[in-house]
């Protein structure tokens, strides 16, 4: 019997524009997958002043995604840099109300952080 690959939960593609590194995340920011996505993001930070994380393609989030996008901000910010979240799908947009953190991300923009819908 043939095996059958697994079909990665999430999957990042970083592009580099000086200072700026863009990771386009696609797929599901879960339980089991968060510490790809930390690793992945610290690794640019040493180099990078800002780091777009562009959500365009992420389909789902649970509680330890949100937990994973908080550390990443601390840990940008503690490393010199900020972190932005671009294009929100309305499910992700709509978790984020629902867990009150839509409103600290908010604060966070004001901190250096910039949120687009």
């Amino acid at each position: 019997m043939p095996e059958i690959a697994a079909v990665p939960l999430l999957t990042l593609e970083v592009e580099r524009n000086g200072d700026v590194a863009t990771v386009k995340c696609q797929g599901k920011l879960v339980l089991g997958v968060c510490d790809f996505l930390t690793c992945k993001v610290r690794e640019l930070i040493p180099d990078t002043k800002r780091i777009v994380l562009d959500l365009t393609d992420l389909k789902q989030m649970d509680s330890m995604g949100l937990g994973t996008i908080v550390r990443l901000y601390v840990t940008a910010k503690s490393g010199g840099g900020c972190l932005v979240l671009i294009n929100m799908g309305p499910r992700i947009r709509q978790l984020l109300g629902i867990t009150n953190l839509l409103s600290v991300l908010t604060d966070m923009c004001e901190q250096g952080v910039t949120i687009r819908f």
